[in-house]
């Protein structure tokens, strides 16, 4: 039996084989199941915006609004809005939930709700739509084809399932949206390059937003095999060149070992030594109200040609989500597009979608630090509380904003 469908079907996983296996969405593509109750003890936790140079804004098209960002060239943080509305059913740990209904001209929202709009979490495999969108701009540039195809090698394998030899580039993205392939992620976003990558958060002024590590790197970061992240205490706030160096060096290390060798350190240190606080150093990271205004940009301004938009929706419809929503299952969704993730006490689920009453809608759930290690069962969970929050938005009431920024 393929070992996805071993942790499909698994009832009782040790928590080893969770962490190293299921980390960042390896398990998306499970069916959600049922947990026992757990108390929602929601936290907040909030990382300096760092000082970056204030850049010059390009004038927007007529019609369409200024990104709103502070002097130092940081968007600023999420709008005060209503609160979301508690979820229906308990969810344990620190969570966070952003969900807006957006001005297509704009992409400001016109009616949200959130909870802990600005706290910073691990996105887990949601960050790989970020790739795509590199990729897609690269594409555009015509430095990389969809035809281009590659070699697994010990270098660029990456844990869990790994596609075969000679896969081309519209398959490794095909494969990194539906079945979070982190092979397929990693190669992808080293051929993008690591800045690049990054540059999708940095050209929109999302400065707590940190995309730049393929999944094997946060990895051997986490496990302690990075003499790089091991030896400086910069790396937390870096920004700009400096991140990028550093990211290049804990690359390099990454490269050093065997995806077994990573596994079997990661056994160690989940078995006996994992940290919350660990993940928000090592992993890519975001908040609700940043990611969100990532996935409307993502969806709405690209800025890509109409074939690389086109490849962008077809992939990105491959994404769960669209079923899991209450307005999916009655039939309000015209087009919907998403990726979640998941892994040891981690779980997220971002998206897009518009109605058929021509609505346009992002939201983003994070989970950290929940009580269950292996964090998929909760997905019915999460998206009984995301339905919750665009119920609220789209319902007759409305969630309008209550201050402006």
């Amino acid at each position: 039996m393929p070992l996805h469908s071993i942790l499909c079907a698994s009832p009782a996983r040790p928590g080893w084989l969770l962490a190293l296996l299921l980390l960042l969405g390896l398990g998306s593509g499970c069916r959600p199941r049922t947990v026992g109750e757990g108390g929602t003890t929601p936290g907040r936790v909030i990382l300096p915006r760092a000082a970056v140079p204030a850049t010059p804004e390009v004038s927007p098209p007529a019609g369409r609004s200024r990104t709103l960002r502070r002097t130092d060239g940081c968007l600023e943080p999420a709008p005060r809005v209503a609160k979301a509305p508690p979820p229906p059913l308990a969810l344990s740990g620190r969570l966070g939930l952003w969900v807006a209904q957006i001005d297509p001209r704009t992409l400001e929202p016109v009616r949200a709700v959130g909870t802990n709009p600005d706290s910073v979490f691990p996105l887990a495999s949601a960050y790989k739509q970020a790739v795509l969108w590199a990729l897609l701009r690269e594409f555009d540039q015509g430095r990389i084809s969809p035809t281009e195809r590659f070699t697994v090698t010990r270098q660029n394998q990456s844990l869990g399932a790994y596609p075969f030899d000679g896969t081309n580039v519209r398959a490794l993205s095909e494969r990194m949206i539906q079945s979070s392939d982190n092979t397929a992620t990693d190669i992808l976003h080293r051929r993008v390059g690591l800045q690049r990558v990054q540059s999708v958060a940095d050209d929109l002024g999302l400065c707590l937003t940190r995309l730049i590590l393929p999944t094997r790197d946060w990895w051997v970061a986490q496990s302690g095999l990075s003499a790089t992240f091991n030896g400086t205490r910069q790396w937390a706030g870096a920004r700009g060149e400096q991140r990028a160096a550093l990211a290049g060096r804990i690359d390099q290390d990454a490269r050093k070992y065997r995806a077994d060798d990573v596994q079997r350190k990661l056994d160690v240190y989940f078995d006996h030594q994992y940290t919350p606080d660990d993940d928000l150093r090592a992993h890519n990271i975001s908040t609700p109200y940043e990611f969100s205004t990532l996935i409307a940009h993502e969806f709405l301004r690209p800025g890509l040609s109409s074939r690389a938009q086109a490849w962008q929706r077809e992939v990105m419809a491959l994404g769960l989500g669209r079923s899991a929503l209450r307005a999916g299952r009655e039939g309000r969704v015209a087009w919907f597009g998403g990726k979640g993730g998941n892994g040891w006490r981690i779980l997220s689920y971002t998206g897009y979608f518009r109605t058929k009453d021509g609505r346009h809608v992002v939201f983003a759930f994070m989970q950290h630090g929940a009580d269950q290690t292996y964090t998929m069962p909760n997905s019915r969970r999460a998206f009984a509380w995301i339905s919750a929050g665009v119920d609220a938005v789209l319902g007759s009431e409305g969630a309008p904003l209550t201050a402006k920024r």
